[in-house]
């Protein structure tokens, strides 16, 4: 059996680093230690378990079964001791260094996080914020991993151990070149089927928030191009005859950039909304509540924008 009294702390965080990582430089890079540093751990590590707990593989590690048995209590027992200090130490956001890692669609970091960074740059001016990129598919996998504190986006329906509170509501705008035969005239449906059709889809799925309202009318649209990233969408758009229904407050901030044509979508879609999900564990982090808090507020103070319409404030 194995002698407790000879793992310490350190020892655990290494270990958890290399089963999270599969990698020993990447566990190091995590740690902010040398891989030597890494290696010795491990080495103590395995003389204590007497088992070899992770084998040498092309392109990293692979954990042995004892190795995999203790992956999952030993990233719990880390995770409840982090959030335990984390909630009983105080939070000063104008002295803090504390690191915020959040999960954040391409749509949520770019409509929130300039205004956000703007507002910690005089609030927060120690901390950092790490952002990473998340939807539909890997946000909870992000959460349960550690590997982000809150996820902001287009997200479905939580588990109960997750605490959601829903942020933005958006209408939606086509956006086009200048000189684009839909830039003038009369929007219509049928108008803006004729045209083929940008579609931005980080995981490659062809279908969005149009084409479900296009079918309910018995219509379909063509696309043109599907595309991961955004940075790819107003160079498209400058120089093809697509157009692209995309959420107002984008369809905005990508106009006014790039000197794009944005106009009322014809069709009517339902809004959709940014949700912000965490663990409920976190929530009497008092610097976590800080985060939300901030947030809140950001996201507040976006200009609405009404399902196909302009602009509007709060008080309108």
């Amino acid at each position: 059996m194995a002698d407790l009294s000879t793992l310490d702390l350190n020892l655990l965080r290494v270990f958890d680093a290399v089963a999270r990582e599969r990698h020993v430089t990447r566990a190091a890079q995590r740690l902010n230690l040398s891989q030597p540093a890494v290696s010795n751990a491990l080495a103590r590590l395995r003389a204590a378990l007497n088992d070899e707990l992770f084998l040498r593989r092309p392109g990293g590690v692979e954990p042995t079964e004892l190795a995999l048995a203790l992956a999952g209590p030993v990233a719990e027992v880390l995770d409840r001791l982090r959030d335990t200090l984390a909630v009983h130490a105080p939070f000063d956001p104008m002295t803090s260094d504390r690191v915020f890692t959040l999960a954040l669609s391409e749509y949520a970091e770019a409509v929130l996080a300039p205004p956000l960074l703007q507002r910690m740059g005089r609030e927060a001016p120690g901390c950092l914020v790490a952002i990473r990129h998340a939807d539909r598919t890997n946000w909870q996998e992000l959460l349960e991993r550690g590997e982000a504190e809150l996820a902001v986006g287009v997200l479905p329906e939580p588990p109960a151990i997750y605490t959601r509170i829903r942020l933005l509501p958006e209408g939606f705008m086509t956006l086009m070149r200048q000189g684009h035969p839909l830039a003038s005239g009369v929007m219509t449906e049928d108008r803006l089927i004729t045209f083929p059709h940008l579609l931005h889809s980080p995981n490659g799925s062809r279908d969005g928030a149009l084409d479900v309202a296009l079918a309910t009318r018995g219509k379909k649209r063509r696309l043109g191009a599907v595309v991961a990233h955004l940075s790819a969408v107003p160079g498209i758009l400058a120089r093809t005859d697509m157009v692209m229904t995309l959420s107002g407050r984008l369809a905005l901030l990508l106009a006014d950039a790039h000197g794009l044509v944005v106009r009322e979508s014809p069709v009517e879609i339902r809004h959709t909304r940014l949700s912000m999900i965490f663990h409920r564990r976190l929530e009497s982090d008092d610097g976590h509540a800080w985060l939300r808090r901030l947030i809140l507020a950001v996201a507040r103070d976006v200009p609405a924008v009404e399902a196909g319409g302009a602009p509007r404030g709060d008080d309108d």
